[in-house]
Formats: structure tokens, sequence, C-alpha cells
């Protein structure tokens, strides 16, 4: 069997950039949680919730590692596999992903040190101010990636020359058509998958009766972040789908299933794509609402996937499959969160058992609900590696199918490991849970010279 470098590259480049996403998913909502809770110490003067940061911050620690490691390994991709891409957009692609380094990275680096170390060593207020800016760093690179991956989707401000395309408005190129609204749906995503960790193991503790009050403040200040953000989400999806159908209407019928752009489109909750037929299998729609949520017209039409050249189509099912897990988890998340506070505020909330141990197994949903959005973003663009400028068969290095294989299996290899190692110290924190501060209980005077090492652990612990 002749192996298709095209398809390889493709492969290890998704690999690596899906193992990769989960990371600072979490991370950029993880350092504004434990911003918002240093600033809580600050103000309320309560060592709770100083316990609760720094509990935080030791997972922060581990995940913000794994993603420095696997993020490193994309931009090199670029140059090994992608040489033709490198070339010929380079100009625009390589200064945005400096911008982020010496913008962001730089920032999180330069703070990240006190933030980690700097408890009971530094001032309190600066404690907090570095926290703030690690918070601000992760944000900020999101910006610059989505900006990047953005024009890559819908390029603006440039002009090519000799097969090299050149700025001319690097303002048009930062701010390109899509980005607002990709970045706003991003950075509410990374939010609203740490809530749901968080949500999660606040539950598993209180049904555990571990660091109860901590698991209690966990779930109240996750689900009020959740309830505002989750619907929010649905929102600005919807704003991004209908700026997706200006700029990208090939992948947006992808999404939808809809073939026949003469027809009114109706929402299709259900089928299986047949690209041969040009048609849905086992279809399960509701008549004209597709065309009233995009166009917002009963009778709106929209062009349909016969409307483009079957090479100028992207990969239909997997993007219609994908962009469904996507919407279904959004709703079950903005559902879950609103149940609980309804639960919460007529005092029912830890009395219900069977919604806390359901509250346990939600930490995946904004991890599936990512990896399902860049499936359906990156998939969607195909056949283009840049949006009507380059095709992604013409954008590869003269790599062999060999040699890209080989490398591809190394990167599972080497992705295992880490993946492992990491995820094996993050559950040791989780299993060991908030330490107790012990002037909280009035120890902080107390000498504890010749209590047994157990009876330390036991004052340490607040067993």
């Amino acid at each position: 069997m002749d192996l298709d470098p095209v398809i390889l590259a493709r492969m290890q480049f998704a690999f690596t950039i899906v193992f990769h996403i989960v990371f600072p998913a979490f991370t950029i909502g993880l350092s504004a949680w434990i911003a918002t809770l240093i600033g809580l110490t600050l103000w309320t003067k309560n060592p709770h919730y100083e316990n609760l940061a720094a509990f935080w911050t030791k997972i922060f620690a581990v995940s913000f590692a794994m993603g420095v490691v696997s993020g490193i390994v994309l931009t090199y991709q670029f140059g090994t596999n992608w040489s033709v891409f490198s070339r010929m957009v380079g100009n625009v692609i390589g200064p945005l992903i400096g911008y982020e380094v010496l913008t962001a990275f730089f920032l999180e680096a330069s703070f990240l040190g006190i933030l980690l170390f700097g408890r009971g060593r530094v001032p309190p207020g600066l404690h907090f101010f570095a926290a703030v800016l690690v918070a601000v760093g992760t944000a900020i690179s999101a910006f610059w990636i989505l900006s990047a991956n953005s024009w890559m989707q819908a390029p603006a401000g440039f002009e090519m020359r000799d097969g090299v395309a050149y700025p001319t408005d690097w303002l048009a190129i930062i701010f390109n058509p899509t980005f607002p609204l990709r970045l706003a749906h991003m950075l509410i995503a990374a939010y609203v998958t740490t809530g749901f960790v968080v949500l999660a193991i606040g539950a598993r503790y209180w049904l555990q009766g571990k660091h109860v009050r901590e698991a209690e403040t966990m779930v109240k200040m996750a689900l009020g972040i959740l309830v505002v953000l989750t619907p929010l989400q649905i929102l600005v999806g919807d704003f991004h789908g209908l700026k997706a159908l200006e700029y990208q209407p090939a992948k947006v019928a992808g999404l939808e299933g809809h073939w026949d752009g003469a027809e009114p489109a109706p929402l299709v909750l259900f089928a299986l794509p047949d690209a041969s037929a040009e048609a849905n299998r086992f279809e399960l729609a509701i008549p004209h609402l597709g065309s009233l949520i995009l166009t917002h017209d009963w009778n709106g039409l929209y062009d349909g996937l016969k409307s483009f050249a079957p090479e100028d189509r992207p990969p239909v099912l997997p993007i219609f499959l994908s962009f469904r897990i996507m919407v279904g988890i959004g709703f079950l998340m903005a559902g879950i969160a609103l149940w609980g506070v309804l639960a919460w505020a007529r005092g029912r909330l830890f009395e219900t058992g069977w919604f806390m141990s359901f509250l346990t197994y939600v930490w995946p949903l904004g991890f599936l609900a990512v990896i399902a959005g860049w499936v359906t973003t990156e998939m969607g663009r195909q056949p283009w590696v840049v949006t009507g400028l380059l095709r992604t068969e013409d954008a590869i290095s003269p790599v062999t199918a060999s040699e890209m294989l080989t490398s591809l299996i190394l990167f599972v290899l080497v992705y295992a490991v880490v993946f492992a190692s990491g995820l094996y110290f993050i559950n040791r924190l989780l299993l060991k849970g908030p330490m107790r501060p012990i002037r909280e209980h009035g120890l902080a005077n107390r000498p504890i010279t010749g209590a047994s090492e157990t009876g330390r652990i036991a004052i340490a612990s607040g067993e």
C-alpha cells in the first residue's frame, strides 16, 4: 500500500494540535481562576481562598509545562513538514507567532516564578499582580495564535508577489474578518473548560467528605461563572457561524449538511452525509429552520455544497459530525449550569445526591467540545491551508512518506509518555487535595516540636 505524505503530514499536525490544545484550553481559564482566588484573599483576608489558590497553582504548573512542551513542536513542523506554506506565507504567519512569544510567553515566564514560589515570600499585592499578569499573558497568547489561524481562514491585508505573500496592512492582518469572534469563542471555551473541571473536582471532594469547605466554594463559584458563560458561548457561536457563512460558505454548507442552495435549508439534527451521492442518508431535520438561523429569513437561501466544485468542498461527514458534537456538548453544559444554579437558589444544591454524583463526571466536557471545535474549524477549511490562496496538498515539504510515518510514530510514543506522566502528577495532586494553612487553625505560633510525624501531617492537613 502506497502511503500519502500529505495525509501523514496532516495526521501528524492533527495529532500534535489535538494533544496541545487541551492544555491552553485549561491553563487560560485556570490562570484566571487562580488570580480571582488570590484577589479574594487580599479582599477578604480569608486564608480559605489562599488555600484554594495554592492548590490549583500546583496543578497549573504541571499543565502549563505540558502545554509549553507540546506547543514548541507545532512551530517546528512549519519547517519540517510544511516548508512551502512557510515560504509562501511566512512573512505574515512568522511575525504573528513571534509576537506571541515576545508579548505573551515572555510575560508569563517573567511572572510565573513569582506566582509559583512567591507565596509568603513577596508582598501579597505583588503576588496578586503576578497572578493577574500570568492570566493576562495566557489570554494574549490566545490573541496572537487565534489571529494567525484566523488569517488562514480569511486572509486579508496582504499582496502576492512572485508567489509570496507580503504584508500591506498589519491591522487588517491581525484583526482579520473572522478573528474577533473566534478569539471570543476560544477564550470563553477555555473559561468554561476550567469551570467544569473545578466543578467536578469540587463535587468529588464533597461526596468523599474531604475538604468540604473548599469543595462547596469550588462548586458554587464554578456554577456562578458557568451559568453566565455557557449561554454566552452559544450566542457567540451563532454570530461566528454567520461570519463564517460570509467568508467560508463551503465550510458552513458542510457543517449543515446542506447540498442544494436553490432550496431553503432545513436544520439537520442528524444524518450521514454521502459525498458520492450528494445527499444525506437517514436525515432527521426541521424544515426551513437552517435558513432562519443563518439568514434570519424563513425562506432564505445560501450556497449548498453543490454550488462548489467537488475538489473545493471540505470532507463533509467528519465536520458534520464534529460540529454536532460541539453544539450538543455546549447545550448540555448550559443545561447543567442552569440546573445547578436553580438547585442552589432553592437551597437544595448539596441535598441532591444524584446531581452531585453526576457532576463528578462532567470534567471532560469542555475538552471534548474544544477538540470537536478545532476539528470542525481545521477540517472545514479544507482543501485549503490558507483559504483561496494555498491548497493543503501544495503546502507540504519534499519529505518522503516513510520519513513522515517514522516521525509520526515517534511523536505518538513520546507524547504518550509525556501525557501519562503529566496525568500521573496531576492525579497525585488531586488525591492529596488542598492543604489547609496552619494559621487557619490558630496553630501558627504553637510549636509542634516533639509531635509525631503522623501528628504533624494531620495538623498541616487540617485533619
